[in-house]
């Protein structure tokens, strides 16, 4: 690869359903909000600067929630890139914090309404572009939830729809009430209990958002797969880990979040790696 070239137009583009084409490599913006993803970063113009720098290094699909915070992390988006252009931003709702690394859901319609009107202040938009149920509430009928969606889009406050941490059937039952665009479901190098529902959205078209895309464990220990590639091809095992990713299936939209500008521009630096045959079959082999 070229070192120097730091762009995420390099990963290619996906057509989100109804919302239009992205570049695969997008940003996750959880962490740039406090600790536990609670409340203040260190630095708020620090975050802000890594939320530019994405943008100028071509990412134009940004991930976020409402609870990331909760509400800063949409917050410090609103004011580094509002009016947005053609950065699209999606968010999440149904969960609520109660304190660092403490989330719970809530998916009754009332809430979720207010959810989605507090958004539309805080990102100073009239339409979010993709909203997505961040889990689905146990406690309330989950028709209830898929219907208050699929109002949303009706009433024109979102554009598109999607989901996360959900079943091929859970996302066959949600079919029933609105356009699934997103799935957002836990997948990486280590993790890939999700491949039956990476493989439903291949066939569906559907963009399948990985959250912890980095993660290599043990694949990246001396020696290791990952590691090996990695030198050979001449990036870093983080590179590696995404270029696998975005080999694995056209659908596919990693969304690395950091707050720190360098690591940033190493992600970014994963959308120029051309993972070889050799090295792609090689770590898929260990999963």
């Amino acid at each position: 690869m070229t070192e120097s070239v730091l762009d995420a137009s390099l990963s290619g583009t996906f057509e989100i359903k109804g919302l239009g084409p992205v570049h695969r490599l997008g940003f996750g913006a959880m962490r740039i909000t406090g600790p536990g993803i609670w409340g203040e970063p260190a630095d708020r113009e620090q975050a802000r600067q890594v939320v530019r720098r994405a943008v100028e290094l071509g990412v134009d699909f940004i991930d976020t929630a409402d609870a990331y915070g909760p509400n800063v992390s949409e917050e410090i988006l609103a004011e580094a890139l509002h009016p947005y252009g053609t950065v699209r931003i999606a968010t999440k709702i149904g969960n609520v914090r109660t304190g660092p690394d403490q989330w719970h859901q809530v998916g009754r319609p009332a809430y979720l309404r207010q959810a989605v009107e507090l958004i539309l202040r805080r990102l100073r938009v009239e339409r979010i572009d993709l909203l997505q149920l961040h889990r689905i509430d146990a406690e309330t009928p989950v028709e209830q939830q898929f219907e208050t969606l699929a109002a949303f889009q009706s009433e024109a406050k979102v554009t598109a729809l999607g989901l996360s941490e959900v079943s091929v059937a859970e996302i066959e039952q949600a079919s029933r009430y609105f356009t699934v665009a997103t799935v957002q479901n836990r997948y990486n190098l280590t993790d890939r209990k999700s491949e039956e529902v990476l493989e439903y959205c291949q066939d569906q078209g559907i963009g399948f958002i990985p959250w912890a895309p980095i993660s290599a464990g043990q694949l990246a220990a001396p020696g290791g797969p990952v590691a090996r590639a990695a030198e050979r091809i001449g990036a870093t095992s983080s590179q590696i880990a995404l270029a696998w990713l975005l080999r694995r299936s056209p659908v596919m939209l990693p969304i690395p979040g950091t707050g720190s500008i360098a690591h940033l521009e190493e992600n970014i630096g994963a959308a120029a790696v051309e993972l070889d045959d050799q090295a792609y079959e090689e770590i898929g082999s260990h999963g």
